[in-house]
């Protein structure tokens, strides 16, 4: 009798698991999120943790009632990057229920219901993000600032006390630890006619080329984003088509007119755009999946992000523009399918 043959391929590689990416894509977030704690304080980190167990609670309990094994789901690692992506896009002093109706949108209507990992048209993620955006505004725009422009901050007992019953110490009030983004200052103040160098030494929010504090989570965003091309977890064609695209055309309308366009350098280094280009945009199930097909669905939110940032009604764009061109990635693939092996043209 012979032995039936094992199906290939008969190399396995752990590192290039669902888990195994999955869990390095979260390793290359963290050194931003520790520095994201450093600089904008303990609601970061409170954040991450509400966020990673309601996303591994609404994981199971939604697999229970669609009669699934947890396993492998819940050890993927999908849920855990999913609910940190989420949290790292919230304001650091977010109330426990905003970050629990975002993750559980996000993992029980954007992922499950859709049929779990692999099955979702849209990234979890942004849908829970964008979910808060339009029912939430307000909410959303109280961001903390950072430490070297705070005179007073709150440890580790008090923003508990805050995020879970909105309670600060006596004397203190939001107005004093909170404040609008760079971008969203930027965009308000030029609608009201002044320019941007004007606008960047009246406010104290700006650094060098973007937000104070912001810049260093967005470089040790962009090392994470290259660790990740250089360990072959992501491909180089979202990121660079995307921010190319973004640096592009924001260089045309500033070197058009540099009183009331921002820098390229702004464009990148002041929101998420680095954020997007590496950990959102690349989403392996709800992007464009050739290598033409990433540059052009890259290309595509790199410039929707100006577009909405420069005319639309929110002061950031990203979530917006994946959601755009997770709807377009079908028809970019389509578009873009390279040559079967083995066939030639049309008369091939």
């Amino acid at each position: 009798m012979f032995k039936k043959a094992l199906s290939s391929p008969h190399i396995h590689c752990p590192d290039f698991s669902t888990r195994g990416l999955m869990f390095q894509v979260i390793l290359a977030l963290l050194p931003a999120a520790a520095a994201y704690a450093w600089l904008f304080g303990w609601g970061v980190v409170i954040n991450m943790l509400l966020a990673i167990f309601v996303a591994l609670g609404s994981e199971a309990v939604m697999l229970s009632l669609r009669g699934r094994p947890l396993q492998p789901s819940i050890g993927d690692g999908s849920a855990i990057l999913t609910a940190m992506l989420l949290a790292f896009a919230l304001p650091p002093l977010a109330p426990w229920w905003l970050t629990t109706i975002g993750v559980a949108f996000a993992i029980v209507v954007a992922k499950q219901l859709y049929g779990g990992l692999g099955f979702n048209p849209f990234n979890p993620a942004m849908i829970g993000y964008v979910v808060l955006l339009v029912s939430f505004p307000r909410e959303l725009t109280l961001w903390s600032l950072p430490a070297s422009l705070s005179t007073q901050t709150l440890d580790l007992s008090a923003t508990l006390s805050y995020v879970f019953s909105g309670t600060l110490p006596p004397g203190l009030t939001i107005d004093a630890l909170t404040s609008a983004t760079p971008l969203d200052v930027m965009k308000t103040q030029l609608r009201l006619g002044h320019a941007t160098g004007e606008i960047m030494a009246a406010h104290p929010v700006f650094g060098l080329v973007g937000g104070k504090g912001w810049i260093w989570v967005n470089l040790l965003l962009l090392a994470g984003g290259v660790w990740l091309i250089y360990r072959r977890v992501i491909s180089w064609h979202i990121p660079a088509a995307l921010l190319g695209s973004l640096f592009t055309v924001s260089l045309l309308f500033y070197a058009l007119d540099p009183q009331h366009a921002p820098s390229p350098l702004f464009h990148l280094f002041s929101g998420a755009a680095i954020l997007g280009a590496f950990f959102i945009a690349t989403d392996p199930v709800t992007a464009a999946t050739s290598n033409i097909g990433r540059i052009w669905y890259g290309a595509g939110i790199g410039l929707l992000i100006f577009v909405i940032r420069s005319w639309g009604g929110f002061p950031d764009g990203v979530a917006f523009s994946v959601l755009l061109m997770n709807m377009a990635a079908p028809t970019i693939d389509h578009y873009t399918r390279p040559r079967v092996f083995g066939h030639g043209g049309k008369d091939g």
